[in-house]
């Protein structure tokens, strides 16, 4: 055990074992408390993959950039492919797509990530006793690549789980056949955004013209259905029952 302690946090490994008890404790206090640390950080995504996949600038959504919440939640589906090609998906985009950072919660992915990251690195300067030395720290950036990889592998059979949660790690909320107020003006095959009260919570959704009509910015909203990829709901406007 000593020895398990002094690889742990030799000088090679003592990055991430402080990273990985610091996360220990995020997880501990976010499930005792029930606070959870949102990211707040904007991310553009520009997709438009070689490969097969071209998603329009800012997903299309009016208002601006999709935050980190929103990145951390969302997946890539087949619905969202256009065939026009806009601007190339930025590297570190592509990563975080690639290895589930996109598709799943953020800091699931991450923290996943970190902990295999350390496994690889401590097993791998244990068994070449270079936990303090160059060839060690050679061994920390190289354990990068295969951490990542076994990450994915092993986050992948939770999207099928997370996907059935909202991102707050619930039971969604039914939605359908509720009343929101628009927070942006809509039409066509624009996305936009609504504020809908349920069950006492005020909850911001992805709203998109049920028929393509015009919902001016503030007008109230009847939600009609959820789109199939659970991405954002069909609506229109309330005053047209009246």
């Amino acid at each position: 055990m000593e020895q398990v302690i002094t690889i742990a946090f030799s000088p090679v490994n003592i990055v991430l074992t402080l990273l990985g008890i610091v996360l220990i404790v995020y997880w501990l206090f976010t499930m005792i408390s029930g606070i959870d640390f949102d990211l707040d950080v904007d991310i553009d995504i520009d997709l438009d993959l070689d490969a097969d996949i071209d998603v329009e600038t800012n997903s299309g959504i009016e208002g601006g950039n999709i935050d980190m919440v929103d990145v951390s939640n969302a997946e890539i589906n087949k619905e969202d492919i256009i065939p026009n090609r806009r601007k190339s998906l930025k590297w570190w985009q592509i990563l975080l797509i690639y290895f589930n950072f996109v598709g799943l919660p953020f800091m699931f992915t991450f923290t996943c990530w970190i902990f295999i990251w350390w496994l690889c690195t401590v097993i791998s300067t244990s068994i070449t006793h270079s936990y303090d030395n160059t060839f060690g720290y050679i061994l920390f950036l190289i354990g990068i690549f295969p951490s990542l990889i076994l990450t994915k592998i092993f986050t992948t059979p939770f999207k099928g789980f997370f996907k059935n949660l909202n991102q707050d790690g619930d039971l969604p909320i039914d939605l359908i056949g509720r009343k929101g107020k628009a927070l942006s003006s809509i039409s066509g095959i624009k996305l936009g955004s609504a504020e809908v009260i349920a069950e006492g919570t005020s909850m911001s959704i992805y709203i998109k013209s049920i028929d393509g009509a015009t919902i001016p910015y503030n007008n109230t909203i009847l939600i009609i259905k959820q789109s199939e990829d659970k991405n954002y709901y069909l609506v229109k406007s309330y005053n047209e029952n009246l």
